[in-house]
């Protein structure tokens, strides 16, 4: 076969993989590979682009075929795109004529708005096949002549994904593309029938890609100009390689060898981050745990994060849901990793976990939400960090435990409590202890500009910096704290330029605010540090400011 083949991003959001601007998840990249190899001309678009320039369907009839990778099974804020909604998949289907229309990812498991809502499976009308199981093998299959249906098969996949590779420099926000690596699919813990809402446990017990594999991806890649990865698509990176059991002791030596591998095969990265890891394991085998983290925070960028799933610090709940650790098992995770990765480099803290909670599961009560509060509270007083709390209400699928057994309704209004006092009690404190006022952000990118700009470093789970600037998008600079939100910080950039800045940036210089910005504009142009002084006062960012 041959001709133009269109893959449309959707974007998926996994439990354990992430394909969200700036993220390309691995599906895309097989994909490509797969079309590649069966002839194809391919081009890439996004959802996003779609739904600026929906002219671009034109381009879509025109095409030989299509296929759209889609499907969120865990909801998420999200700032560099919008997953494709049910409505607007539908209207895919039906607005393209002229090609045949595929459709395959997590979307195959069904679809839910948001989190609180159940996920409905239904056919995607407009569309001329679902790719059913992993969509690259199964896409290959149909292009034969056969199903469009195939289990996932690392001997076909790891291949495409290096011939893939090269769709990245179709991807808008290249070259600021983090690229998701699998290096597993599958969980141990499905041994014992998996967390009662998660999907992971579907694909079944782990199945380990090799270290040569993921290094020739990383190195193909790195080719096409990728200098940005995050080990991610796996449900507990501690777990590489590692043996059978429902909790399997980590292997230190093939983690070490695998961030070695991807180093060498990208050597002037700029990003090695991870994501998924069990507290479980870290609590179970604290002594492998520790050999492990050591030998990632060898090989990787600072700024990283450990993703704990704790879901809950309820012992009722984490029993009627086969949750993977008690609160005790999750505290205990959280000092090792502190005691790992606490240390700075490049101004932020090598390694800290992230917390993810999940409401609505089975057993909840009033209660549920006064333990985790307490749980945090213990942690903040004990001085320890974690980079981020994410909480969620539980988005169950059919085929899962959570699907017909949930407490979802019957809590909203102390759910939302809950969320309050993560917001204003605990976040705030921890940004003030992970990102002090004088900490140097590397590599500020702006993904939205107005009077106030945002931007993101690329990372696992990047802070996001309020720049008082009107700074043009996909502008990058390096960026001060000056101050914080609930979830983000307030930051200018460097060197701070002090008679230029307007004085809606001024104020939040430390020590001038409000009551001073008056005086200091007035007293512009300073000729040096010493002037500025006498009218500002000196602070933590001096070193920082440029006359």
């Amino acid at each position: 076969m041959s001709g133009t083949a269109f893959i449309l991003d959707g974007y998926v959001d996994e439990p354990a993989c992430l394909g969200v601007p700036p993220y390309i998840s691995p599906y895309i990249r097989t994909v490509a590979g797969a079309l590649l190899a069966n002839g194809y001309t391919v081009r890439y678009l996004t959802i996003d682009q779609l739904r600026k320039d929906p002219l671009q369907t034109a381009d879509l009839n025109n095409a030989g075929l299509l296929v759209m990778i889609a499907g969120v099974t865990v909801p998420g804020k999200y700032l560099g795109g919008t997953p494709a909604t049910l409505t607007e998949i539908q209207q895919v289907g039906h607005m393209v004529h002229g090609p045949k229309k595929l459709i395959g990812g997590p979307i195959g498991f069904g679809y839910a708005g948001e989190g609180g809502e159940k996920a409905i499976r239904q056919v995607i009308s407009g569309f001329d096949a679902l790719l059913e199981g992993e969509p690259a093998v199964s896409l290959d299959n149909y292009l034969m002549g056969n199903g469009p249906s195939g289990l996932l098969d690392y001997a076909r996949t790891d291949p495409w994904s290096i011939t893939g590779s090269s769709i990245i420099n179709q991807h808008p926000s290249f070259p600021y593309v983090m690229c998701e690596l699998e290096t597993a699919r599958g969980c141990s813990h499905g041994a014992a029938g998996g967390c009662s809402f998660c999907t992971e446990p579907f694909y079944g017990m782990p199945r380990y890609r090799s270290i040569p594999a993921i290094a020739d991806e990383v190195a193909a890649l790195h080719t096409h100009g990728a200098r940005h990865f995050r080990v991610g698509r796996q449900p507990d990176i501690l777990a590489y390689g590692a043996g059978s059991g429902e909790y399997p002791a980590p292997e230190p030596e093939k983690i070490d060898a695998l961030f070695a591998a991807i180093r060498t095969a990208a050597p002037d990265l700029k990003t090695l981050h991870i994501d998924n890891t069990n507290p479980a394991t870290i609590a179970r085998h604290e002594e492998k745990a520790r050999e492990a983290l050591r030998a990632i925070i060898r090989h990787h960028t600072p700024g990283d994060v450990a993703a704990f799933g704790m879901e809950t610090a309820d012992p009722a709940v984490v029993t009627a849901n086969n949750l993977k650790a008690g609160a005790d098992e999750v505290f205990r995770a959280v000092q090792i990793v502190n005691e790992e990765g606490g240390m700075r480099r490049d101004n932020v803290p090598e390694l800290l976990p992230g917390l993810n909670f999940v409401c609505g599961l089975a057993g909840e009560t009033e209660r549920t939400y006064e333990l985790n509060e307490q749980f945090l509270d213990r942690v903040l007083k004990s001085g320890l960090s974690v980079r981020r709390v994410n909480i969620r209400q539980v988005m169950p699928f059919p085929g899962t435990q959570a699907y017909t057994d949930n407490t979802l309704g019957k809590h909203d209004r102390r759910f939302k409590q809950f969320k309050e006092y993560v917001r204003s009690r605990i976040d705030l404190p921890m940004l003030q202890r992970v990102f002090p006022v004088g900490t140097v952000l590397k590599d500020v990118i702006i993904e939205e500009s107005g009077d106030l700009s945002f931007g993101r470093q690329m990372g696992s789970y990047p802070i996001l910096a309020g720049i008082p600037l009107r700074l043009p998008v996909r502008t990058v600079t390096d960026a001060v704290v000056v101050d914080w939100g609930m979830r983000s910080v307030t930051a200018l950039p460097v060197p701070v330029r002090i008679n230029e800045l307007p004085a809606t940036a001024l104020r939040w210089l430390p020590g001038v605010g409000k009551k001073k910005v008056a005086a200091v504009v007035a007293k512009r142009p300073f000729g040096d540090m010493e002037a500025y002084r006498k009218v500002a006062g000196s602070s933590t960012i001096d070193p920082l400011l440029a006359f």
